[in-house]
């Protein structure tokens, strides 16, 4: 990462480079960002929206961190009467890059860390990095409330990055097309849900969704068993693991995770596919938004 004020440049010249020897995990802690903030390759990026119940304040940012809200710098827009999708890749790439990330970077996302559906916009921005080849990225576990909690360092003003270009490599099998899910289900491959209860079972929707339901054979796990809202942090491996054993979900067993919009799916996705290690895990973009637009689709 670039950045164009001279101070943020001495800084990160002067900066150890050791963080890059070291293994990147799906979850930093707050004590690792600490130790790492001012790495050359370290980008804090983050994703913050303006929501009810939190407050900026006057020092609102981590040091040297790069801001780009979750709902509004295009994260995520509509294709083709779709909402929530991810951006045609020139596109996405370009903001990636108009942040000062490089492929050299490790990327480590800030959310706000309130709950399960919040912390959904980091699980869904780290799942779009790798999507487009990146395996450099982190998720700060428990987000900004950790960080403030142990009295992490806050500033004014966040960094101006220097644009740079963003490589992309996209890996199409981390994301599943409805084609995809058709074949699936004419398989018996396992399709997870991630909404919440009452939509899974068809008393409650999402005004995108055009109908009450799910899809057919779906197994629910919703997105808040991944995040522990008291606590601000992600579930344990073994806790994942023991959700997917009581479904008769396999460790290694072939999935497609699946919300409305693939945001929520997107919780599930990385706890399944990176906290819990199973990489035959896929996610719908879709979703049920998709899906349930062509009536001639089934819905259960």
């Amino acid at each position: 990462m670039r950045l164009a004020s001279l101070a943020a440049a001495v800084l990160l010249v002067s900066a150890p480079v050791a963080v890059m020897a070291q293994e990147i995990t799906p979850l930093v802690t707050v004590e690792w960002l600490k130790a790492n903030a001012g790495n050359e390759n370290v980008v804090i990026l983050d994703i913050r929206d303006n929501i009810e119940k939190t407050d900026l304040g006057a020092l609102p940012y981590i040091a040297d961190a790069v801001v780009a809200p979750y709902a509004s710098a295009g994260w995520r827009t509509e294709v083709q009467g779709v909402p929530g999708q991810i951006p045609p890749v020139e596109q996405i790439a370009s903001l990636i890059g108009g942040l000062g990330i490089d492929g050299d970077d490790h990327v480590v996302i800030v959310p706000w860390g309130t709950d399960s559906s919040e912390f959904g916009g980091a699980t869904r921005v780290y799942w779009t990095f790798k999507y487009l080849g990146h395996d450099e990225v982190s998720i700060l576990d428990g987000g900004w409330r950790q960080y403030d909690a142990q009295g992490g360092e806050r500033v004014a003003t966040a960094a101006t990055p220097e644009p740079t270009t963003f490589p992309v490599a996209v890996r199409e099998e981390l994301r599943a097309t409805t084609a995809d899910v058709e074949a699936a289900l004419t398989a018996g491959v396992t399709l997870v849900d991630g909404r919440p209860e009452e939509q899974y079972l068809g008393k409650a929707k999402s005004p995108v969704v055009r109908i009450e339901g799910t899809i057919p054979g779906a197994i629910n796990i919703p997105h808040s068993k991944f995040y522990s809202a008291e606590y601000a942090s992600f579930a344990q491996p073994e806790t994942i693991a023991a959700i997917a054993e009581g479904l008769s979900l396999g460790i290694d067993e072939k999935n497609i995770v699946f919300c409305n919009t693939g945001h929520w799916a997107s919780i599930a996705w990385f706890g399944l596919h990176e906290v819990a290690g199973n990489k035959n895990t896929a996610m719908y973009d879709g979703s049920m938004s998709e899906w349930a637009a062509d009536p001639a689709r089934p819905i259960q």
